[in-house]
């Protein structure tokens, strides 16, 4: 990552390389080669390639619609009205519908298969006029002293090496983050540590009629688990446990994830007569930020800049939102080079406030004082509606939040101070269980 003087005389030239061609890169792709910048996009897999993080929410779909790529997003995804939440410690389930938020505009929102999903943002970026090179694996980035652009040196999977010269890069490499690691700026989020192990699975049971595309969580006591109805008859199950947990296994990941789906009764009816139809995956590390956002010429997008635990299923619709934001950003960079700082700052500010804003509740989702919150949720000063505002990921326009989230805050201290007792323990049970686990990621192999 050494400044270089002088570039090689034969690199191929851009105004904006984009690395990664998930949601964050081909979305800002798009933007910007429809603001008349050479965009070059490399993508390390073929598309189209299996992902995980299949939930949307309802604040993607403006920024789909912005996109041009609405309809057919439409034509693969489930539609999504409602997030429900399954508790052993309570005998009922609870169902949150978006169309309550305080922003009633957006109702639903989809649940997709991420290769679908994906293939169609990237090719949506090639008609825009973007150069995607997929099947190639970005090796090196050296920058140009004075901010004066950069060097990249990219392999395809035929062994072919590449020079290119870009005068911006943005990083949207996901959870690979390559800048943030060639710079050490990845860091391990010491207030949250998890693991995760997922599969798709057939013949689920589901929902009937409007609330079928659904998405609901399950708590345990490891944890909690993920279940996501996709079209195709197929649905997402995935376990987000305490490092700890993963560490226990002794069995094929197949096995370990039906023996963790056992721990939790509610899920395993749903499941009954199901079974897996794709590769169980596991992963560690799962939740990291970086210590900054940007240098003078270059932006970190989406996952490449921060991962927090997906309870939320915030992570398209933050990577998509860096990257419109980061569209704006570069132009002003390149077009405008006085506004450059302003704009560096604001970008800054807004990918620190998407994650910041749902951390707190990722943070205490599974304290009892939250779980019987949102177990049984009360509308006073619109809490209720904040509330579903945030699981809507209504968290960057000017829908009046602050008042009714501040409400709620206040009225989880006071609770949990007046059960300090049990507060103390969970507060201790958490530091537990979100300490890091040595070698974790060997015991996924």
């Amino acid at each position: 990552m050494n400044a270089r003087a002088v570039p090689p005389v034969d690199a191929d030239e851009c105004d904006v390389f984009v690395i990664g061609g998930g949601p964050a890169g081909s979305t800002a792709a798009a933007l910007l080669a429809q603001k008349g910048f050479r965009v070059t996009l490399v993508e390390k897999a073929r598309h189209p390639r299996f992902h995980i993080g299949e939930s949307l929410l309802p604040a993607n779909l403006p920024l789909l619609e912005k996109l041009g790529v609405a309809d057919e997003v439409r034509a693969i995804g489930m539609e999504k009205w409602a997030a429900e939440f399954v508790s052993p410690w309570h005998e009922h389930k609870q169902v949150f519908h978006f169309g309550e938020a305080i922003d009633k505009s957006m109702p639903y929102a989809y649940q997709v298969q991420r290769a679908e999903f994906d293939e169609i943002l990237i090719r949506n970026a090639q008609r825009k006029g973007a150069r995607v090179i997929e099947g190639c694996r970005v090796t090196d980035v050296q920058f140009l002293p004075n901010d004066e652009g950069a060097i990249a040196q990219t392999q395809s999977d035929d062994g072919m090496t590449k020079t290119w010269r870009a005068r911006f890069v943005l990083d949207a490499s996901g959870r690979d983050t390559f800048l943030g690691n060639r710079f050490k700026a990845k860091e391990r989020n010491e207030k949250h540590n998890s693991t995760a192990l997922y599969a798709h699975f057939e013949n689920v049971q589901r929902n009937e009629g409007k609330a079928e595309g659904n998405i609901t969580i399950y708590w345990f006591e490891h944890g909690w688990f993920w279940c996501i109805p996709l079209m195709n008859g197929r649905t997402s199950i995935g376990a987000v446990t305490w490092p700890y947990y993963l560490k226990t296994r002794k069995k094929p990941l197949e096995e370990f994830l039906l023996d963790t789906i056992a721990l939790c009764p509610k899920l395993s009816e749903r499941l009954r007569g199901a079974r897996i139809v794709a590769n169980v995956e596991a992963t560690g590390n799962y939740s990291y930020t970086c210590n900054h956002t940007h240098g003078g010429n270059y932006l970190l997008l989406g996952d490449a800049y921060a991962f927090i635990d997906p309870v939320f299923s915030s992570g398209v619709m933050l990577a998509m939102n860096s990257a419109f934001v980061g569209a704006d950003t570069v132009e002003a960079c390149l077009r405008r080079p006085a506004e450059a700082p302003r704009a560096l700052r604001q970008f800054d500010r807004m990918m620190r406030v998407g994650p910041k804003r749902f951390s707190w509740f990722i943070y205490r989702v599974t304290n009892p004082t939250m779980r019987n919150l949102f177990m049984g949720p009360r509308n006073l000063l619109r809490m209720q509606e904040g509330l579903l505002s945030v699981l809507a990921g209504d968290v960057f326009g000017k829908t009046p939040i602050r008042l009714p989230l501040f409400a709620f805050k206040c009225v989880y201290y006071t609770i949990s101070l007046l059960n300090l007792k049990r507060t103390v323990t969970a507060w201790r049970h958490r530091r537990n269980n979100i300490r890091s686990v040595d070698a974790v990621s060997g015991s996924m192999n």
